[in-house]
């Protein structure tokens, strides 16, 4: 894809998904964390599904660093890692009390210094919760799309993003997020793309006619 296709390329996907947004349901930016905490290597969908009766037994920060550490894990069973997942959460909010006076901070440096929380997941806290696009958060659709259509032969995450910011203007790096995990999900989809429909397919080093 060239420099000079990228309008045509954002509008086509906007075009496909205009309700792509973050797939995660939170209300607050401690909410957002956990389930992001959660979502790693389980879908959304199951997040979701886990995350109701969670947030209820935690309303606040406090509540989550005090928890039972087997009580946690009963609640968050279904998502995997279970175990791994529950001492990260515990901990990360015990960070936020400590560390940053119970408020969820905003930049990527303090971040990616809470358990369980990557530079992929700041990405996303950064987008959702405080508006704040400066990165691309590449999970496993963003790494899929980009190398098939071109936009990077890197396989490493960090790099891929790299490239990405490299090639789109900021003002775009908001939709990326959001764009390219829909696509992924709905139409370039790992086992079975649907090639045919795809809205994006004359941009795709991977498409044959």
């Amino acid at each position: 894809m060239k420099k000079k296709d990228i309008e045509i390329f954002i509008k086509n996907l906007k075009d496909a998904y205009p309700d792509a947004t973050c797939s995660l349901d939170f209300s607050t930016p401690f909410e957002l964390v956990v389930a992001v905490a959660l979502s790693a290597q389980c879908t959304d969908d199951r997040v979701n599904k886990v995350t109701p009766a969670l947030f209820k037994r935690c309303p606040t920060i406090k509540d989550y660093a005090e928890i039972d550490l087997n009580e946690l894990e009963n609640l968050i069973h279904s998502c995997g890692f279970y175990k791994n997942k529950a001492k990260n959460i515990k901990l990360c909010a015990k960070q936020v009390l400590d560390n940053f006076d119970g408020e969820v901070p905003s930049n990527m440096e303090d971040l990616i210094t809470l358990a369980g929380i990557g530079r992929k997941s700041a990405n996303v806290i950064r987008l959702e919760v405080f508006g704040i696009a400066t990165g691309i958060a590449v999970d496993t659709h963003a790494k899929r799309i980009s190398n098939l259509l071109g936009l990077s032969k890197e396989k490493d995450p960090l790099k891929i993003e790299q490239d990405l910011i490299k090639f789109f203007p900021k003002k775009y790096l908001k939709d990326i997020n959001h764009l390219f995990v829909w696509h992924g999900r709905n139409c370039c989809i790992a086992r079975k793309p649907q090639c045919q429909s795809c809205p994006v397919k004359q941009f795709c080093n991977s498409y044959k006619k």
